[in-house]
């Protein structure tokens, strides 16, 4: 049964990185294109991350690397959107 869920699991993440890939080629502007992956790759990443985790429980492994992991995509990806917003902002004002 646990095998479902971590399968589950990666098919979920997948989907959203797919998603997310998606919402990078096709949207028009800059701020939805970044708006896109960010979300996605948090939410699909965050999801397989998890189903690592999963695994690593199960067969009574130590998951502490992938936890960090989680941690670091978690603070960093919203962070790194934050900043390129900022200068795109920052470069819109000094075109006009």
């Amino acid at each position: 049964m646990l095998d479902v869920v971590i399968a589950g699991l990666v098919l979920m993440g997948a989907a959203f990185v797919l998603l997310g890939a998606y919402g990078l080629v096709k949207l028009p502007d800059f701020f939805a294109r970044l708006h896109a992956p960010t979300m996605a790759s948090t939410l699909g990443v965050g999801s397989i991350v998890l189903a690592t985790v999963l695994h690593h429980v199960a067969h009574g492994e130590p998951a502490v690397k992938p936890l960090l992991l989680l941690l670091f995509i978690f603070i960093s990806a919203p962070v790194s959107a934050y900043l390129l917003a900022a200068c795109a902002r920052a470069e819109q004002r000094n075109l006009r």
